[in-house]
């Protein structure tokens, strides 16, 4: 499995539109947009978690500075190697 991260997110964006969005590149295993605890509001961040490298690094490519509900997002694979 494979996680990229993807950032400046509009506060309507949440996990099913990430999950929608991200589909038509491969397998998405989990999707999360990150809340605040206290307001449940977004973050303006969240991950997406594909079944392969391949498919994160296609979406990563193909969705890195595209527009998402009115924003223009940062999209980057996330780095899975161990502390």
């Amino acid at each position: 499995m494979s996680k990229v991260s993807i950032g400046n997110l509009s506060w309507n964006t949440n996990n099913d539109s990430l999950r929608e969005l991200f589909s038509t590149y491969g397998e998405v295993v989990d999707t999360i947009v990150m809340r605040d605890a206290e307001t449940g509001r977004s973050r303006g961040f969240g991950f997406i978690t594909f079944s392969s490298e391949g498919e994160a690094a296609a979406a990563a490519k193909a969705l890195d500075r595209s527009e998402v509900d009115g924003r223009r997002v940062k999209v980057i694979v996330s780095d899975s190697r161990p502390l």
